[in-house]
């Protein structure tokens, strides 16, 4: 069968053509080849001598006799030069075949066969170019047909995927990739070929034969056309990236990892709670970095002790039987069927080593839902679920750890939440609770746990717990570069538990010292109905520096104080301890509130100073700070040396009460049927500014009306102004409840108090003033007979209020305390008795001398009445007065039950 030559063959390639010569020497036919080849048209070559019109002058001798011998018959190849005709004509070399033949005539003539050598050479150097390029490269080279079929192959190419590259020739793609792998090849070259268009870094995923490691390739493709365009396969370019995809994936776990510290960093350690940290700690890692984890504290640091957790005494511990006590305080799950009753599949069988002990209540808990972990490829959502308690999560509350009673040991399974336990001595986790290195936890044939890492978490040289993560069959498993990660995470946690566990001990401290300054229980005053309130800040605050106090005074009469040391911690409760201190001293002077309130202020002046350096005039007396103690304490003074202070001094007699402040928020009246007040007390600096005078407000109040004292943070909040407080607070009051107590719970109830942002300080106070028939008051000349008209009226005044036992006593020390004012005191003398939950006796006088208890000799025969005052009353004392002193007295109410004998060194002392 007949069949043309489709364009683009060889033959068009090294250009070959033919011409005759017939016997007379002369071209007799001349083919279009021909005439393509040396540019010279038919009707021009023919009838021409081909020697002379395309030979050079030099050569043209020998091509006549080589023309000759053809024609006598003889063949002739060989290579002969040529050019153009024409002027200015090109030159070239062509390759020519010289065969005799014979006319119809029987003449001989010759047919030439001409090849344009310069095309020969090219093809030649284009083959020789493709054969060492396609065999000489370092990647695999592989031609397939128009069928898909490998037409060739590289030795490269054969050398990843065995024998000779002629071997392949014929083979199909699933003879190197299998599955889907090959269909996504097949579907690749289809397009290629039907499109045209080149697929660049295509990625594939294979093993090479005997090779177990999957290994990667990236594949360019192109389809390859003849001459005339005609597609004649797929040329394909495979390289090895295996390599490279490795350094991508742990370039990408790298990103992945500091990512994950970054989390960590920004996400752990934002709360000083302990179990909120070790949340913290799964939140972030899983499922980012594992499928289930665990966080184990050690139950002493937990409990507060002092012996600090993997300590020497731990380590004791730990060799006698296991580890020490540890508490599980959190577990997180990214796997959706870890459900609590298939736990002891799920962890590896070293976390089910733990031996908890009883401990009723606890809760296990885990959250489980689909989705996706972008680090470590599609798997599990991801849940969580922690807190001791019944309920948590997924959890289920569980009694008492049962028993295996075959074998004399608690029952295998992970320790619940909450639950106490020890790992076995010679367990991963005990070991590494030991060693401080982490550990491998060998995975669970029967479960689906593969990789597990102990790691123990160590704070500044000390072990506080362990966490433990866990990746399931089906994750990557944990490398080298994942220890590290583990080692970091639990570590960063580690430092924020153990700057947790120390903040907690400080705070503890700092609220057991703050609490310990408060008034105990319910204070009682006579004349007062009294309650009163202290909110601590929450557990996001430290401590702060706000306190109160109810004072008793001679007379029956009260000091009602609130403060506010500014700024927080133990130092503003160290603080504030010291000034109340200074407060019940001062109040035990018996000052005016503005004298109280300017000695407050050198003592708060003088915590500013360090170690309260003060110059000295030689005397050992305290002198004004130095100079270089007074730059000190500028240069050291902050803001929790300063305090705001409000002092208030009530006498149930004339229900009056004197009010001085110290820079403190105004007291709230509220009298009954009028809307609440506040007392317009001049505010005053606070304690600790110095340099200015406070001032004191008397204000007479009606019976039943109510007074609160506070501190500010029951009105002030950053979300509204202090004005809008102070309104709600007199809101609160408009409609006093009959007991107090209610008012003190309405007051907190009402107001924004931003849940406990800051400390809170409630003193309400609601006037009671003493009866009119429980006070006795006279006035008495300045004579000696006021002596036995005193005693009379005390005892008259005795009988009237059924205190028959105290009238001798009474009788004496009223004489006593008379005829000392008539001896050594000035003008009238008032004498006032007060019965109350106390008798009260008072000598009132205008003169300025104290009384001053002295012990008298054998031999004087006075300077012993102060003596029997002091023996015979249960409190007695002296204070000025605006006009002069009043010397007091104060004896317990009979309370039925006969009284104490006095003993003989007691008597002797009077002598």
């Amino acid at each position: 069968m007949w069949q043309s030559s489709p364009p683009g063959s060889i033959y068009d390639y090294i250009r070959v053509a033919s011409f005759s010569i017939g016997p007379d020497g002369l071209i007799e036919q001349w083919s279009r080849r021909a005439a393509g080849l040396f540019g010279v048209p038919a009707h021009e070559a023919l009838g021409k001598d081909p020697v002379e019109a395309f030979m050079p002058g030099e050569l043209r001798r020998d091509g006549h006799r080589r023309i000759g011998e053809v024609l006598d018959g003889k063949e002739w190849t060989g290579l002969v030069p040529f050019r153009m005709p024409g002027e200015g004509a090109l030159h070239g070399l062509a390759e020519i075949y010289v065969m005799p033949s014979e006319t119809a005539t029987g003449e001989r003539a010759a047919v030439c066969i001409v090849v344009d050598v310069r095309a020969l050479r090219g093809i030649e150097t284009d083959l020789a170019a493709s054969q060492a390029i396609f065999g000489q490269s370092p990647f695999g080279f592989v031609l397939f047909g128009t069928d898909f079929t490998v037409l060739r192959a590289n030795q490269r190419f054969a050398t990843v995927f065995g024998g000779r590259a002629d071997d392949h020739r014929g083979r199909t793609v699933h003879d190197y990739l299998a599955g889907t792998e090959a269909d996504r090849l097949a579907a690749t070259l289809s397009r290629v070929l039907s499109t045209g268009e080149a697929v660049t870094d295509l990625q594939l995923v294979g093993t090479a034969p005997g090779e177990p490691e999957r290994r990667h390739w990236s594949m360019n493709l192109y389809r390859v056309h003849s001459g005339s365009g005609r597609p004649i396969g797929i040329a394909g370019i495979a390289t090895d990236v295996t390599r490279r995809h490795i350094a991508a994936r742990e370039a990408a776990s790298a990103r992945r990892n500091l990512a994950l510290l970054n989390e960590a960093s920004a996400r752990i350690g934002n709360s000083l709670d302990l179990e909120t940290t070790a949340r913290e700690l799964l939140d972030v890692a899983v499922p980012g970095f594992c499928d289930l984890a665990s966080v184990d504290l050690y139950q002493s640091l937990l409990t507060g002790e002092e012996a600090p957790p993997g300590s020497w005494s731990s380590l004791r511990q730990e060799s006698v039987g296991g580890s020490a006590e540890l508490r599980r305080v959190a577990f997180a799950s990214a796997v959706s069927d870890a459900m609590p009753d298939a736990m002891s599949d799920v962890m590896p069988d070293a976390m089910s080593d733990a031996m908890p002990d009883a401990m009723p209540g606890s809760g296990s808990g885990t959250a489980v839902g689909p989705g996706h972990d972008p680090g470590r490829g599609p798997g599990p959502g991801a849940g969580t679920g922690y807190g001791p308690g019944p309920g948590a999560g997924h959890g289920r509350g569980t009694g008492h750890g049962g028993d295996d009673a075959s074998l004399g040991r608690p029952a295998a399974g992970p320790p619940a939440l909450g639950a106490v336990h020890r790992y076995p001595f010679n367990s991963p986790c005990a070991i590494a609770l030991r060693t401080g290195h982490v550990e491998d936890v060998p995975g669970d044939d029967r479960g689906f746990v593969q990789s597990t890492f102990a790691v123990p978490m160590v704070a500044h040289d000390t072990v506080v717990g362990l966490v433990q993560f866990s990746r399931t069959k089906g994750s990557e498993p944990f490398g080298e570069r994942d220890r590290a990660l583990a080692t970091e995470l639990a570590a960063r946690a580690a430092v924020c538990i153990d700057n947790a566990r120390l903040y907690r001990r400080e705070h503890e401290r700092a609220l057991i010292l703050q609490r310990s300054l408060l008034p105990p229980g319910d204070p009682e005053a006579a004349g007062l109905d009294i309650a009163c309130r202290y909110l601590p800040g929450n557990t996001a605050t430290e401590v702060g520096g706000d306190w109160f106090d109810v004072i008793e005074l001679p007379g029956h009469r009260t000091a009602l104080v609130v403060g506010d040391v500014m700024g927080r911690g133990l130092r503003a409760a160290v603080a504030m301890g010291e000034l109340r201190t200074a407060v019940r001293t001062l109040a035990l002077l018996d000052l005016e509130p503005a004298e109280v309130l300017s000695a407050l202020d050198e003592v708060a002046r003088g915590l500013g100073t360090p170690g309260g350096s003060t110059s000295s005039d030689g005397t050992g007396g305290a002198q004004w700070p130095s100079r270089a103690a007074q730059k000190s304490r500028e240069a050291d003074l902050s803001e929790v040396y300063l305090a705001t202070c409000i002092y208030a001094v009530y006498d149930p007699v004339t229900r009056r009460c004197t009010f001085a402040n110290a820079g403190h928020l105004p007291p709230v009246v509220v009298e009954p049927g009028e809307p609440a007040l506040l007392l317009d007390v001049p505010p005053g600096m606070p304690l600790g500014v110095g340099g200015e005078p406070f001032e004191e407000v008397e204000v007479e109040l009606k019976e039943g009306a109510l007074l609160a004292l506070y501190t500010d943070g029951l009105v002030e909040s950053r979300d509204h102004p202090l004005d809008e407080g102070l309104e709600a607070l007199r809101g609160a009051l408009v409609e006093p409840a009959p007991l107090l107590e209610d008012v003190c719970d309405r007051v907190l109830s009402t107001l924004d108090t931003r849940h406990g942002e800051d400390d809170i300080a409630l003193l309400m106070a609601r006037i009671q003033g003493l009866p009119t028939e429980a006070v006795g008051d006279w006035r008495l000349p300045r004579e000696p007979r006021s002596v036995g008209r005193a005693r009379e009226l005390a005892r008259g005044q005795l009988l009237a209020w059924d205190l028959d036992d105290l009238v001798d006593t009474t009788e004496l020390l009223v004489s006593e305390l008379v005829t000392n004012a008539l001896r050594y005191g000035e003008g009238e003398i008032r004498l006032r008795l007060l019965r109350d939950r106390t008798l009260v006796c008072e000598v009132w006088d205008a003169g300025l001398v104290q009384p001053r208890r002295r012990r008298a000799r054998d031999t004087d025969e006075g300077g012993r009445g102060l003596q029997l005052v002091g023996l015979l009353s249960a409190a007695w004392g002296a204070r000025r007065t605006p006009r002069g002193k009043t010397v007091w007295f104060e004896l317990p109410l009979p309370d039925g039950r006969p009284a104490a004998e006095r003993t003989v060194e007691e008597l002797l002392s009077m002598f």
